[in-house]
């Protein structure tokens, strides 16, 4: 894999992890990424044959035979796969940072250069569909693919997931060896795991690493990867590995020891760019699921929700008790499934099909794995009543499955004048001089001027300068007048609900308590 190949990942998995994601070789919201687990149907056209039936090894012997045997099963239908990429390159003035710069005119015209991009990919059907990481393959003007025999191929893009890092290529081949899909939703931590691809060099072909599946379940919202803003991006669910993956592994297979697919090498977390013992792979079960729909029906069908949301504050969590991994609703597209299901802004969804959320990616990953037309029972609190809806999920080909908002962006609740010693907020009616500065359509409610970040509950809070306070205990706001009015009908220790909207419109909602000791 090329240098320019490595793509950092942003700080994932709740803090667990430092900044220093890395895509191994190069480096979705609107509800839309699917992650469903691929159905019988869907694998008779994905005829892998490396399959085998071992005993359970009870000597050194036998564990050493059993890793042999995958070797010898798998690696036929392991390919490297060579990108070369155009990029332009100008030429650097020579007189460029001297006194004689500005007389001998600008930098040199550009050249183009051509960079070879390495990756590996594993072969899907024995008619030549192969799948890879579509980080291998952006952008290239040329595709080639290498086999464990060494017979090379020219290969076409079938078709690509951006969002879930999939593609799926297509050589002039037959009667290739493939491989045989396991079920990723079996597979359990400690079990291990063979990885397989073209690590940093083309002459390192066809390696073989071990490990033991580290953890499941690692969830990451994706980066949207060149779309506008406002679709956001998709949720990754990643299995967790120790066996070694290095630059040029991406889109490589991980197996079991039954030779069977459980994921593809996707992604590590390195502070030096190589193997540190931290690696992810996508499941077997997205991995089917999207080829299968690329190679049959040329495109990716996404279940579709259509909203933008956020975790929710813990102040949120810990003063209404609700679970931890809630998700605080800040926008509902118009006319979108959750728009005609009932959802708001400023809902809390508290869980799925009667799951509690852990985490509030969770919605996103669950609503990936479901089908167009399926309906999805949201658990929601709304103004501290819980209720159900259920949402008949739409299709969007090109749709993320939903936007998760960094908290940082969407943040709420409040206080006033009188009471920025007792809350630890700055607050001010809105103006109509204001309104027009905040692209407000009328002046109303409260605008939040100031916060005191020394007040641990504020600060927790998530509450920012320039959000506006239009509800609050389940009353609307329309000034200063009513927000005191309000907030005095607060009983002392008691928690109260505020809805907040950004500068950017979206809506938020947290919790405050007013303190047990206010006269």
């Amino acid at each position: 894999m090329s240098t320019q190949g490595k793509v950092s990942l942003a700080v994932v998995f709740g803090g667990a992890f430092l900044a220093g994601i890395l895509f191994a070789t190069a480096g979705a919201n609107l509800f839309g990424v699917g992650d469903a687990v691929g159905t019988s149907s869907q694998a008779a056209n994905l005829d892998g044959s490396t399959q085998i039936e071992q005993p359970p090894p009870n000597t050194p012997n036998g564990f050493e035979t059993a890793f042999s045997e995958v070797a010898q099963s798998v690696n036929p239908a392991v390919v490297q796969i060579r990108a070369a990429k155009v990029v332009d390159r100008r030429m650097r003035n020579p007189f460029e940072g001297t006194p004689f710069e500005r007389f001998f005119g600008q930098r040199g015209p550009s050249e183009p250069e051509v960079r070879q991009g390495l990756g590996s990919g594993v072969v899907v059907r024995s008619d030549g569909h192969i799948v890879t990481n579509n980080h291998v393959i952006q952008d290239a003007e040329r595709l080639s693919v290498q086999t464990l025999d060494g017979e090379q191929y020219e290969a076409e893009v079938v078709g690509t997931d951006p969002y879930k890092d999939l593609a799926v290529l297509k050589v002039d081949a037959s009667d290739m060896t493939a491989i045989s899909f396991g079920n990723s939703e079996q597979v359990s931590v400690g079990q291990w795991v063979m990885a397989f691809g073209s690590p940093l060099d083309p002459q390192l072909n066809n390696s073989v690493t071990a490990g033991i599946i580290s953890a499941l379940g690692r969830l990451q919202a994706s980066p949207q990867r060149g779309r506008s803003s406002s679709q956001g991006g998709g949720v990754q669910n990643f299995i967790q590995t120790d066996a070694a993956i290095n630059p040029g592994n991406s889109g490589g297979p991980l197996v079991n020891l039954q030779g069977e697919l459980v994921g593809i090498n996707t992604a590590i977390v390195s502070r030096s760019g190589g193997n540190q013992g931290i690696g992810f792979a996508i499941p077997s079960s997205t991995v089917e699921r999207i080829a299968t729909q690329i190679i049959e029906e040329g495109d990716v069908r996404r279940a579709y929700l259509g909203i933008r949301y956020g975790g929710a504050p813990e102040t949120l969590v810990d003063n209404e008790n609700l679970p931890k991994g809630s998700a605080v609703v800040s926008q509902v597209e118009e006319g979108a499934p959750a728009d005609e299901a009932g959802l708001e802004a400023g809902d809390i969804i508290t869980g799925i099909n009667g799951t509690p959320l852990e985490d509030y990616l969770q919605l996103g990953n669950q609503i990936a794995s479901m089908r167009p037309g399926e309906e999805a029972e949201l658990q929601i609190n709304r103004d501290g009543e819980a209720r159900t809806l259920t949402v008949t999920l739409g299709a969007r080909g090109e749709s993320m499955t939903a936007s998760s908002e960094d908290r940082s962006e969407s943040n709420g609740p409040s206080t006033a004048e009188a009471l920025q010693e007792e809350l630890g907020l700055q607050l001010q009616g809105v103006t109509p001089e204001m309104a027009r500065r905040l692209g407000l359509d009328e002046a109303q409610g409260v605008v939040i001027t100031g916060v005191d970040q020394s007040n641990r509950m504020i600060r927790e809070s998530g509450l920012q300068p320039r959000q506006i306070i239009f509800k609050m205990a389940g009353e609307q706001i329309s000034d200063m007048d009513t927000f005191m009015e309000v907030y005095r009908s607060v009983e002392p220790g008691d928690a109260f609900r505020m809805a907040v909207r950004n500068p950017d419109g979206f809506v938020f909602v947290t919790s405050l308590r007013r303190p047990a000791d206010t006269e």
